[in-house]
């Protein structure tokens, strides 16, 4: 059972940046897939960025391509989301997974999710 921990989340402007972070309990960290997520009440989840267990490869939502920069630190169990020129509709709720497989956009890949933490940017 992988635990996942999201920090960072917050209030910003428009314009600002965060760094999320994403704490995994599980010593073959390495081993897993990891995407980050978010979702605005109402509305269904939304894929935002992946990486494979390496970090050698990366993929991103169309919406979020040249702000967002997914990375990891398999020494530290850790996945990072660095988000800048943030936008008042990257506003929700932020979540990060882990999947088995080696990279997915589809959140049903996922066998792990964090609680999630909350982004607002404000206008």
């Amino acid at each position: 059972q992988v635990q996942l921990v999201e920090s960072g989340g917050g209030l910003v402007q428009a314009g600002g940046s965060l760094r999320l972070s994403c704490a995994a309990s599980e010593r073959t960290f390495s081993s897993y897939g990891m995407g980050w997520f978010r979702q605005v009440p109402g509305k269904e989840r939304e894929f935002v960025a992946a990486i494979t267990w390496s970090g050698g490869n990366s993929y991103y939502a169309d919406s979020v391509k040249g702000r967002f920069t997914i990375s990891r630190d398999n020494a530290k169990n850790t996945v990072y989301l660095q988000m800048n020129s943030l936008k008042p509709w990257d506003t929700a709720v932020y979540y990060c997974a882990a999947s088995s497989i080696p990279v997915s956009t589809y959140d049903y890949d996922y066998d792990y999710w964090g609680q999630g933490t909350q982004v607002t940017v404000s206008s």
